[in-house]
């Protein structure tokens, strides 16, 4: 199998922590596009060394990355090989940003709607009974954020991204706080799709009437507001236009 492109030029500038990060992003890509299939083994470790212009003990730190991710396995004298897609930690940070950085197939795109329907509401109403002060704030504020740049813009998808983080928060649920790197890549997706096709549905009062349900302890109107946001979301992705 050959190596991935890369090279000294593409390489030589990063530092070492920044290098076997960037190496091990450009394995992960390949495994996540096809471009490497399941059961495939990789090029030894000096050849992909050399191809890409790494060290080896750079290019065995990447690898060390995407064994933790479930991407890669490696073994004494079988090489390193691509895992089944069964085995990948698809609510990874790094691995779902490589998948939705690369024109996800839309089935994955609905299981990912599919995840924060049947999450996200839940943890709207759970704000909407444990919600303080300092939580209450944090969300005013991201709204305001939001409303205060056109829509789907690069300031405004940061806003929304810190109100569905806050959202989180407010929960008081840690276990379910482990899904905000989730949910935030998926707002971040949204975001960038519209501004691609320059779709800009403004999605702010959506958010607003989140806020206030949350804020006035309304648990049904916070559960019902979360999944409309949701839903439309998903509906501006037009897989079916």
């Amino acid at each position: 199998m050959n190596a991935p492109a890369g090279g000294k030029k593409a390489h030589g500038l990063l530092s070492h922590e920044r290098l076997h990060t960037a190496v091990a992003r450009e394995i992960a890509v390949a495994i996540v596009t096809g471009r490497y299939r399941p059961g495939e083994v990789l090029v030894g470790e000096n050849g992909a060394s050399e191809a890409l212009g790494v060290s080896r003990p750079a290019y065995r730190e990447a690898i060390r990355i995407l064994m933790a991710k479930g991407l890669v396995e490696s073994r004494p004298k079988a090489g390193t090989r691509v895992c089944p897609r069964a085995r990948w930690n698809l609510l990874d940070p790094d691995v779902l940003g490589w998948i939705l950085e690369n024109d996800p197939e839309p089935a994955f795109l609905r299981e990912l709607f599919e995840l924060r329907l049947a999450i996200e509401p839940r943890l709207a109403e759970l704000a909407a009974e444990r919600r303080t002060e300092v939580d209450l704030a944090a969300l005013k504020a991201a709204v305001i954020d939001m409303e205060g740049h056109e829509p789907d813009s690069e300031a405004a998808e940061e806003a929304d991204r810190r109100f569905h983080e806050a959202v989180i928060s407010a929960s008081g649920n840690e276990l379910m706080g482990h899904l905000t790197s989730t949910i935030s890549a998926s707002v971040v997706y949204v975001a960038r799709q519209k501004r691609k096709a320059a779709a800009h549905r403004d999605s702010t009062a959506d958010h607003r009437l989140l806020m206030e349900a949350i804020a006035s302890a309304d648990v049904e109107a916070a559960r019902a507001s979360a999944s409309r946001i949701i839903s439309r979301g998903l509906a501006d992705l037009r897989f079916d236009r």
